[in-house]
């Protein structure tokens, strides 16, 4: 634009002398504009930059600098012409720029370039903690960390664990990771899926929240089993059972997608409820226990893998009417002790090896004899030495003890006094934690105010 307007002032210092006199005839400047376009083969814009140029520009000296000027723009329109048609020109002036604003106003870098990433989520924010999960009679939950807690000796009054409103209670306690998944299985068969860091968190004498308004489950349900998991295999299995000894294996991803409502994970008969769900590779061990204190062990490759909405095959046939499935494990290892429990806060530890291997579907044999004194059992759990126990009774008081202290006897026992219960206080549930003990500066477990006050706490029955 620049070299245009010079060059129109370059033809009138060459034709000064009839431009001067076009001007003067012309009657007023829009006339004296189009005499010199029409006269000279001016454009608009040079014929206005002459109209507007001042008699000054026609001094020699000045008109040495219009030729100049003229010169020194085509020069540059020539070089930046060069500059678009090489794009290595144009590479080199990015670079040294770039460089010179480095220079000038360059730091540390306080971020880091990566090639590969992911986008971060709410869970990414949230630490990784063991956290105690209790579920009430009537259907609340809430989670606590595993931290709260300090070991006590077998026999204490333990802690209030939880506040217990009429007619409700703990019912049962269980342990998971906050980026695990939870699985609840209810009563009815139907399963139902959530993160543990969405389930509120409270102190040890909090309530809770509704599970119907956390998981979107039927009013009539009553979450009765829970599975903890990291991701959801292909080679791993559920494993379910029922109170009337039936048990069913589903592939584990089968219940990897649960809709808002749930899905159906097993088929359940009139009179019967789902009352344990494991997560189990395939190959372990089944050990049922019932309320009459019998058990049966048979292998999980007698359980042939079947889809969700299947009623499963017989474990164990129950000894009387009113008998019923209290518990299942898997056996995963070898070596390690059975600790059954009952609602008077009696139990004991068993070798495995005392458990033989049976067929599928038998009565079992005697795993704790129940008499009026120590009550029927309520749990089965598969237990080591570095374990820990957590139990809760029905008044929400809650105790935790090491497993060691629990000493090893036959199965045919009683048991001993694991914890002491006020009148109308029963066990309602127990789970092993395993981490390690909360102890005093000695390394002791904690002791509660009346714990010697009973020796007979430490006495056996047969």
């Amino acid at each position: 634009a620049r070299a245009h307007i010079l060059e129109g002032l370059k033809i009138a210092l060459k034709n000064i002398d009839k431009i001067v006199e076009t001007i003067k005839k012309s009657k007023d400047p829009q006339t004296a504009r189009q005499s010199l376009m029409d006269g000279f083969g001016l454009s608009e814009i040079q014929a206005q930059a002459i109209l507007d140029m001042r008699l000054q520009r026609l001094t020699g000296l000045e008109t040495d600098k219009i030729i100049s000027e003229y010169k020194d723009v085509i020069q540059h329109i020539a070089e930046l012409k060069g500059i678009l048609e090489s794009e290595p020109k144009r590479m080199s002036i990015i670079k040294e720029e770039l460089l010179e604003i480095k220079e000038k106003y360059g730091e540390e870098r306080r971020t880091e370039i990566i090639e590969d990433f992911t986008s971060l989520s709410i869970e990414d924010m949230i630490a990784e903690e063991e956290m105690v999960l209790t579920i009430t009679h009537n259907g609340y939950i809430k989670r606590t960390s595993l931290s709260t807690y300090r070991s006590q000796r077998r026999g204490g009054r333990g802690v209030q664990g939880a506040s217990s409103r009429d007619e409700d209670f703990v019912e049962h306690l269980f342990v998971a990771n906050t980026h695990s998944y939870i699985l609840f299985f209810t009563d009815k068969g139907k399963c139902y899926w959530v993160k543990v860091y969405d389930i509120p968190e409270g102190g040890r004498a909090a309530k809770g929240r509704a599970i119907v308004n956390l998981i979107g489950c039927e009013p009539d349900e009553k979450v009765s089993a829970f599975i903890s998991v990291k991701e959801f295999n292909e080679d791993h299995f559920v494993v379910m059972a029922t109170e009337k000894g039936i048990v069913k294996k589903t592939k584990l991803s089968a219940y990897s997608n649960p809709r808002k409502k749930g899905i159906y994970a097993v088929e359940i008969r009139d009179g019967d409820k789902l009352i344990e769900a494991r997560v189990s590779t395939g190959d372990n061990d089944i050990l049922l226990g019932t309320r009459n204190g019998k058990s049966i062990r048979f292998s999980e490759e007698q359980i042939r893998p079947s889809g969700r909405k299947t009623m499963g095959v017989k474990g164990i046939t129950l000894s009387s009417e009113d008998d019923r499935l209290v518990g299942m494990l898997l056996i995963k290892r070898e070596g390690t002790t059975v600790l059954v429990a009952t609602e008077k806060g009696f139990g004991k530890r068993t070798e495995i090896s005392q458990y033989r291997a049976q067929k599928r579907g038998g009565k079992g044999v005697l795993t704790m004899k129940t008499t009026e004194k120590v009550g029927k059992m309520v749990t089965i759990k598969e237990v080591v030495d570095k374990d820990d126990l957590m139990i809760i009774t029905n008044q929400g008081v809650l105790i935790r003890q090491p497993v060691a202290q629990i000493r090893a006897i036959g199965r045919a026992t009683q048991g001993v006094k694991l914890i002491k219960l006020g009148e109308g206080t029963l066990v309602s549930s127990i789970t092993r934690i395993m981490t390690e003990e909360e102890g005093d500066e000695d390394g002791a477990p904690e002791e509660t105010e009346n714990e010697n006050s009973n020796p007979k706490t430490e006495e056996a029955t047969s």
